[in-house]
C-alpha cells in the first residue's frame, strides 16, 4: 500500500503497545492520530478525508465512545466485543482501501473469540514505554 519502513515500524510499535498493554489509555482525536504520524511525505495523506472522518464517526457511535475521551485499550475492545460483529465491517468500512484485506474482520473475530490482537513478527525494534499512551481515530 506504498507505506514506508518508517509508518510501518510506528504502525508494529502501536499495535504491539496495545496487543502487551491492554491498559493503555487511548485518546480518541478527530483527525491525524499517532499512527499518522509517520505516515510517507511522499504520499496523499487521507487523515483529513471526509470518506475517513464518517467511518471514523459511525464506529465511535456504534461503540458509544466520544472525540476528546481516553479509554483504556481493554474497554474499547471489550465495546467491540458487545457492540460490533464482523460483518459489520462490510457497511461501516465500505469505502477504506484496506477493507479488501479482511484484516478487520479476522480482527473483530479474534476479539469474539478471546484471541485478541494477532501477534506482530519481530521485524522491528520497540521502544517500551512506563506508561503507555496512544492517539488514535476511532
Amino acid at each position: 500500500m506504498g507505506y514506508s519502513p518508517e509508518y510501518v515500524q510506528n504502525m508494529t510499535q502501536l499495535h504491539r503497545r496495545l496487543r502487551e498493554h491492554p491498559e493503555t489509555l487511548v485518546t480518541l482525536v478527530v483527525g491525524p492520530d499517532d499512527l499518522c504520524a509517520k505516515f510517507p511525505e511522499t504520499q496523499p495523506c487521507h487523515c483529513h478525508d471526509a470518506t475517513v472522518m464518517q467511518r471514523d464517526s459511525a464506529v465511535r457511535q456504534r461503540l458509544g465512545v466520544q472525540t476528546g475521551e481516553t479509554y483504556h485499550w481493554s474497554d474499547i475492545t471489550q465495546r467491540i466485543q458487545n457492540h460490533i460483529v464482523a460483518s459489520d465491517i462490510a457497511t461501516l468500512c465500505r469505502t477504506c482501501s484496506w477493507r479488501s484485506y479482511g484484516v478487520c474482520e479476522e480482527g473483530v473475530e479474534r476479539l469474539h473469540n478471546g484471541e485478541g490482537l494477532v501477534e506482530v513478527p519481530d521485524a522491528v525494534d520497540e521502544t517500551t514505554h512506563s506508561t503507555p499512551k496512544a492517539k488514535m481515530n476511532i
